[in-house]
């Protein structure tokens, strides 16, 4: 499977999905949705014992239910018993609850809204810019985010096109990364405080620019690649770092005119709470005119 993996959320639960793109379908995590409908203190133990009875009884569903890598509480990936729509269907069946019919449309609901962004991928880009908005990003900082996606996309494109490993990615990425800010990735998420148990990501943790210097090397490194084709890693490397320095220079230059580093320890959860209450003073002005 080819899977993207997602937290969804029903009411004040959150439910890991995987997306597979070989079969189009959305695959939830069993012990999850048990505890949705359960409210059991032990939702694993719960799925454990109903899959052993529903295995003696002969049930197809919780015999052939899939199990995957998902990311676990404690960070790691760890397998588990998930199941599609259909199948997720058939064992509600056999878990008495009053959230069973709720349930049953959130997940309707969830696999369409899927379907209708591979059909029109201007919705995906309106969902994130939507949850991001959520969040309490500024309307500034979620273009710049939006761009970098984009940017970031058309990277990763060149890459596969010179025959890059997606395990390489994560080196050029440092490449890339170091010249123009002086940091690793990983280097950079302990500056800024990020904790490496809970995955935050570090792009959603920069300001707009910090982001915006962080396109401009990732479009020059796919600009650079383009025109020199280069054929093994130790090349492609080479291309990341003059990337970079693209930035580099643009960084050195800006913050010669401000007097200060333009990278910041600063990170989202600094900020955020502050734009949060801009944007809702600025949305009760707007109703009361």
């Amino acid at each position: 499977m080819s899977n993207k993996q997602a937290l969804q959320v029903f009411e004040h639960y959150k439910v890991r999905t995987i997306w597979d793109e070989e079969s189009q379908k959305w695959y939830f995590s069993v012990v999850d949705v048990c505890s949705v409908l359960t409210d059991s203190p032990n939702p694993r133990k719960y799925w454990s014992v109903l899959k052993s009875r529903l295995k003696k009884e002969g049930n197809e569903t919780a015999t052939n239910c899939s199990r995957l890598k998902i990311l676990a509480e404690d960070g790691k990936m760890r397998l588990t018993d998930v199941a599609d729509t259909e199948q997720l269907f058939r064992l509600i069946q056999s878990i008495p609850s009053p959230k069973a019919e709720p349930f049953k449309q959130w997940m309707a609901h969830v696999a369409t809204i899927r379907i209708d962004q591979m059909m029109n991928p201007e919705l995906s880009i309106e969902q994130a810019r939507e949850d991001y908005r959520k969040k309490g990003y500024s309307d500034r900082w979620i273009n710049q985010r939006l761009k970098g996606i984009e940017a970031r996309n058309e990277l990763t494109d060149e890459w596969k096109e010179r025959g890059v490993k997606d395990k390489d990615y994560g080196i050029l990425t440092d490449d890339i990364t170091k010249t123009w800010s002086g940091k690793t990735t990983g280097q950079y998420k302990e500056f800024k405080r990020l904790d490496p148990k809970k995955k935050e990501s570090l792009r959603d943790n920069m300001t707009t620019i910090e982001l915006a210097l962080n396109t401009l090397a990732e479009a020059s490194t796919a600009a650079i690649s383009r025109k020199e084709k280069p054929a093994t890693l130790n090349a492609n490397r080479q291309v990341a770092r003059k990337g970079g320095n693209v930035a580099k220079i643009a960084r050195a230059n800006l913050e010669e005119q401000l007097g200060q580093s333009v990278v910041t320890s600063q990170k989202a959860s600094d900020y955020l709470p502050q734009q949060r209450k801009m944007q809702e003073l600025e949305s009760k002005n707007e109703d009361n005119e």
